[in-house]
């Protein structure tokens, strides 16, 4: 296709493979209908790249598509590449290894059609797109915006490419009636006319100025079709069977179909074939919809059953390939085989989302399948939906294999399926359902005489127990499981149990616990555990900030998320990001933290991750003097907590509850009658200590405190001594600024209450500041400041996520090119980062960051 009206386009597309010779990276998405020219703009910027290694992968649209397609193909073009004949490679070291290899030499990686773009590759992208600035990279992709919506798994990534620098969006339009004209050239026919018909659509003008004689086309179709008129029927099968393969046909899938060079020689005449991969393609996809569209009612399967019978005799075999054409043939047995192994082979590769697809599909094709296969489809079907957030799909599905498991006489099934329920329900924020099902999977191991069923009911119950804080329940019911797991030779389930053991030592206190959660979690990824390596690293995350080892918690983070992400687990990003919000709101960075929380509350995700986020956003909102629905938030928090049940969790909502009535004056029976009451309740509950303090000190703010011995941590106990000045100290060494300016407003002492309110204005928590205001001039004669106007404050709390990495390190001194190294972005978005930072900070040079992060909570 002539490059017609396109020069600002290929200029700025020469200038990024030009940017990776020289060793900057940078890239372009190029966005539009079939038929605008992406490829022939791709194919354009591939030629007279010297020194620059030039990698090209497509999408394909396969019914489901292959896992990693596209870096699969470039790796059976290129023996160095990595995925070479490694079909279950983790996703992160699939990541890491294209790394690497992509940033060796200066490279142009071409990515085509993401609107057909799979879950695991448009992770890798993300992956890529966000390190771009530091690789010799020109990432030229391209897709059609009209096909890919909200949920679309390209979605995230066209995200990130919107907001990188060094990345470009090009929308491409039509031709105008000049470029048409352009295209016409050297033919009598009417470019006006043309335009007409074609919409200026440059593939369906260049197909018509190809044949100027014939008779004007009425569509692409008729343009694409009128050049395989003089090709014979036989010919014409072989067309069709291209087009029915749409990631084309290798060599030796050729040689096995019986397609010789003769054959060949005369499809080429048509000019519509094109070299693909190692064998052939339609030239575009428009045409290969037109030769599809001649395929006779009842002939698709034919052609599919021929492709199927000639790809099961190579070697290797794709299974999501295999899979696709088994369904166009309408072989069900085959189908639900080949969908089998491929979802198999996208879990082992972190595809949890393609996994959950096969399986849909397996599922659909199993005709006259005993209950219990039918069962464990099922509940391999619903465990996939849990880990990718789809838990209404994953309940519904466990719960039809009920019935399945009984009519099979399969008690081990039942059990497991009532295990699986418990876990999936708990996430629901329905806890009393999640203790039943897990006594019932017990029940049913017990029955059966089976010790694995009973190994996992009893670790699912001590999970439960756990987050209850009944924390003998939980040891007990861990160490049994552990015990069966060695009894039955099986590794995961002793790692569960010891997991278990490690959060009861940890909660009451032992650090020494965390550094063997963390040896568990190593474990768990290195032998593929998906779940068991996330829970781990929630829980570990979930004790750390509620134990206040904030910079610990942020370097789980860094693990953790990252982890979630590239492994598609949608579930426990979830949760991970409203435990993110959670420590940002302990920090005094209220501006990252409601931004974690929006996140997590619009998203589909699991109900018992939204109590935090819920009380993040109606926190900020109080403190801000901004309450908007605060009070909206709060009572979702409560209800939730309410069907949750937990201590931990009840502890906090009331203390958030407690907060607003201080702040509003009005109020509430649930603070004024009831947190008392759960206050000597829990006053003593191992693992409650920093909970039962903070909501101990706002009843004592609003003269509720009933004074009895209570366990609670450290800056509690020492501002319970009247010691605020300590527990202030105490409170910034922890790096949670509003505690500490709170526990300051407690104090006697008014030039600690001055400057509280002085601390309280710099957070951006007014709403506190005046309380106090009030209060102290209520009390004293002192002259008492007025509010600070906002071109004057600094608040620590206007940092986003990114700028806070930024600032972490410019505390430590790095400069702006070691920042880029760091990050993975280029020198000059750094540089727009810690602009950005200073700005907010009110510092005026990086010195001042490095002087005073320890005051910041940066160090």
């Amino acid at each position: 296709m002539d490059l017609v009206e396109r020069d600002h386009e290929t200029a700025l597309l020469r200038a990024v493979v030009d940017g990776a010779r020289s060793g900057t990276g940078g890239g372009v998405a190029l966005a539009g209908e079939a038929g605008t020219g992406k490829s022939a703009l791709l194919a354009a910027a591939c030629v007279r790249t010297g020194g620059v290694r030039v990698l090209r992968g497509g999408c394909d649209p396969l019914s489901t598509p292959r896992p990693l397609g596209p870096f699969r193909d470039i790796a059976a073009q290129v023996p160095s590449a990595p995925l070479q004949h490694q079909p279950d490679v983790p996703l992160p070291s699939v990541c890491e290894e294209l790394y690497d290899w992509l940033r060796s030499e200066p490279t142009v990686l071409v990515v085509e059609d993401l609107h057909w773009v799979d879950a695991a590759t448009a992770e890798v992208l993300r992956f890529l797109v966000r390190r771009i600035g530091s690789m010799p990279l020109a990432l030229l992709v391209s897709y059609r915006d009209l096909e890919v919506g909200q949920s679309h798994p390209a979605r995230p990534l066209l995200g990130d490419l919107a907001l990188n620098e060094d990345v470009r969006t090009l929308p491409l339009g039509p031709l105008t009636v000049a470029g048409v004209r352009t295209l016409l050239s050297g033919t009598a026919l009417d470019p006006e006319r043309v335009h007409r018909i074609t919409g200026g659509n440059p593939y369906f003008v260049t197909e018509i100025a190809k044949d100027p004689d014939r008779p004007l086309p009425g569509s692409v179709r008729d343009a694409v079709l009128a050049r395989t008129a003089e090709i014979s029927a036989e010919d014409f099968e072989v067309l069709q069977l291209v087009a029915t393969a749409p990631d084309g046909l290798g060599d030796r899938a050729l040689a096995a179909l019986g397609v010789g060079l003769p054959t060949l020689r005369r499809l080429g005449v048509t000019g519509l074939l094109t070299h693909s991969r190692d064998g052939i393609a339609l030239r575009h996809e428009l045409a290969r919809q037109a030769v599809e569209s001649t395929i006779p009612p009842g002939g698709a399967h034919r052609l599919h059953r021929r492709l199927l019978d000639a790809l099961e005799r190579l070697d290797p075999r794709d299974p999501a390939v295999l899979t696709h054409h088994a369904v166009s043939a309408r072989d069900a047995g085959r189908a639900a085989r080949y969908a089998r192994e491929a979802a198999e082979q996208a879990a082992r590769a972190g595809s949890h989302s393609e996994a959950a697809a096969f399986l849909e599909i397996a599922l659909e094709h199993l005709a006259d399948a005993p209950p219990q296969e039918r069962a464990e489809l099922l509940q391999l079907l619903g465990f996939e939906q849990y880990m990718t957030s789809r838990l209404e799909d994953a309940v519904a599905n466990v719960r039809a294999t009920f019935a399945l498991w009984r009519i099979a006489a399969d008690l081990p099934g039942l059990s497991a399926a009532h295990e699986r329920c418990a876990v999936y329900r708990y996430y629901q924020g329905r806890r009393k359902e999640a203790e039943a099902h897990a006594e019932q999977a017990a029940q049913f191991a017990v029955d059966a005489g089976s010790g694995p069923a009973l190994g996992a009911a009893r670790a699912t119950r001590a999970y439960l127990a756990h987050m209850r804080s009944e924390l003998d329940l939980t040891v007990l019911h861990g160490q049994e499981a552990a015990t069966l797991g060695q009894e039955h030779a099986l590794p995961g389930l002793v790692l569960r149990g010891q997991l278990l053991g490690c959060y009861v030592r940890l909660g009451k206190g032992d650090e020494r616990a965390r550094e063997e959660i963390l040896e568990h979690i190593e474990t768990a990824r290195s032998s593929g555990w998906d779940e068991l390596a996330s829970t781990g690293y929630s829980q570990v995350l979930n004790l750390d900030v509620e134990q206040r080892r904030l910079r610990a918690a942020e370097h789980v983070l860094e693990e953790s998320l990252p982890f979630a992400r590239a492994r598609d687990i949608p579930i426990c990003q979830h949760w991970q990001t409203a435990l993110r919000s959670r420590l940002r709101l302990a920090e005094g960075r209220w501006k990252a933290a409601v931004e974690d929380a929006h996140a997590v509350l619009e998203e589909d995700g699991m109900p018992l991750a939204w109590l935090w986020p819920h009380l993040v956003v109606a926190l900020v909102a109080l403190r801000s003097g901004e309450a908007g629905d605060a009070h909206t938030h709060l009572d979702e928090a409560w209800a939730l907590a309410g069907r949750i049940d937990e201590p931990l969790r009840t502890l906090h909502v009331l203390s958030a509850l407690a907060e607003a009535q201080w702040l509003t004056g009005e109020a509430d029976p649930r603070v004024t009658e009831l947190a008392p009451q759960v206050l000597q309740r829990f006053g003593a509950t191992p693992g409650t200590s920093w909970a039962v303090g903070e909501l101990r000190a706002w009843l004592h703010r609003l003269d509720l405190l009933v004074e009895s011995p209570l366990d609670v941590a450290p800056p509690y106990a020492l501002a319970g001594d009247n010691r605020a000045r300590d527990a202030a100290v105490a409170w910034q060494r922890i790096g949670e600024p509003f505690s500490a300016a709170m526990v300051l407003s407690d104090s006697a002492d008014v030039q600690d209450r001055l400057r509280a309110i002085e601390e309280l204005d710099a957070l951006g928590a007014y709403a506190n500041a005046d309380r106090l205001r009030v209060d102290l001039r209520r009390d004293s004669d002192l002259h008492v400041p007025a509010r600070a106007r906002a071109s004057t404050r600094a608040n620590p709390g206007g940092l986003t996520n990114r700028q806070l990495d930024v600032a972490r390190l410019v505390a430590r001194g790095l400069t702006n090119s070691e920042i880029a190294t760091r990050l993975f972005i280029s020198p000059k978005t750094a540089d727009h980062h810690v602009s950005a930072v200073l700005t907010k900070l009110g510092l005026a040079s990086r010195r001042s960051v490095v002087v005073r992060a320890d005051e910041l909570g940066l160090a």
